[in-house]
C-alpha cells in the first residue's frame, strides 16, 4: 500500500474516531460524577429544549446504546471521509443541524437522546449519493451500505415506542437532501468526450488514401 493511501485512510478514520471519543467521554463523565444529562436532551417545541439540537447526539442512555451507535458512526463516518473528503465536514454539519431542528419541530413530547439520527443520516447520504452521481464505484458503495445496514430500515417506523424513530426518519431525510444538494461536488462519474475534429481528420485521411490508391 502506498504511503499516500495509508495517510488517506488514517485521515478518513481520524475525525469519526474523535467524535466517537467525545461521546464516550461524555458518558464516562456522566457516570463518574453521577450526572443526569438526559435533561439536556432534545425536548420538542419547548424553548429550553433547543439546546438539545446541539447536545442530543452527545448523550446516551446506556453503554449498550452508546456502543450500538459507535460502530456504525466509525464505519459510515470513515467511508464518508474517505470517498467524499472535500464535502465530508459540510455533510456532517448539515445532517447534524437539520435533523436536530426538524426533530425539535416535529418530534414527540419526550426527551430525545443519542446519535442514531446521525447514523441514519450518513447511511442515507452514502446510499443516495452514489445513485444521484451515477458513478459506478459509488453505486457499488451504495449497495455495500445496504448490505451492511439494510436492517436500519425498520428503525424508520414507530415499532418500539421507547426508540426515537422520528430522529431516524428525519436524519435519513437530512442525508437524502445533502446527497442531492452536494451531488455535483466531490467525486463524479467520468465523462467520455469524442474529439470530432480528430474523427473528421481520420475520415478525410481515409478518403484520400482510397482516392489516391493506384489500380493494379
Amino acid at each position: 500500500m502506498e504511503e499516500a493511501e495509508k495517510k488517506k485512510i488514517i485521515r478518513s478514520i481520524l475525525y469519526p474516531c474523535l467524535f466517537v471519543s467525545v461521546l464516550w467521554m461524555v458518558k464516562f463523565l456522566e457516570i463518574v460524577f453521577n450526572l443526569d444529562l438526559v435533561r439536556y436532551g432534545l425536548y420538542p417545541r419547548v424553548w429550553s429544549g433547543l439546546i438539545g439540537i446541539l447536545t442530543c447526539p452527545l448523550i446516551h442512555g446506556s453503554f449498550n446504546h452508546l456502543f450500538s451507535n459507535s460502530i456504525p458512526l466509525l464505519v459510515l463516518g470513515g467511508i464518508t471521509f474517505y470517498f467524499y473528503r472535500p464535502i465530508a465536514f459540510s455533510v456532517f454539519f448539515w445532517v447534524y443541524l437539520m435533523s436536530g431542528i426538524w426533530l425539535w419541530a416535529a418530534g414527540r413530547s419526550a426527551y430525545h437522546i443519542g446519535a442514531s439520527g446521525l447514523v441514519y443520516g450518513f447511511a442515507a447520504f452514502l446510499f443516495f449519493s452514489g445513485i444521484f452521481r451515477k458513478e459506478r464505484s459509488l453505486m457499488v458503495l451504495s449497495m455495500l451500505v445496504v448490505f451492511l445496514y439494510g436492517s436500519l430500515w425498520w428503525g424508520l417506523f414507530p415499532i418500539h415506542p421507547e426508540i426515537s424513530w422520528e430522529s431516524h426518519l428525519l436524519g435519513s431525510l437530512a442525508g437524502v437532501i445533502t446527497a442531492f444538494y452536494f451531488r455535483k461536488e466531490g467525486p463524479q462519474a467520468k465523462k467520455i468526450e469524442w474529439n470530432e475534429d480528430e474523427e473528421d481528420n481520420e475520415e478525410w485521411k481515409l478518403d484520400n488514401d482510397v482516392n489516391s490508391a493506384k489500380p493494379i
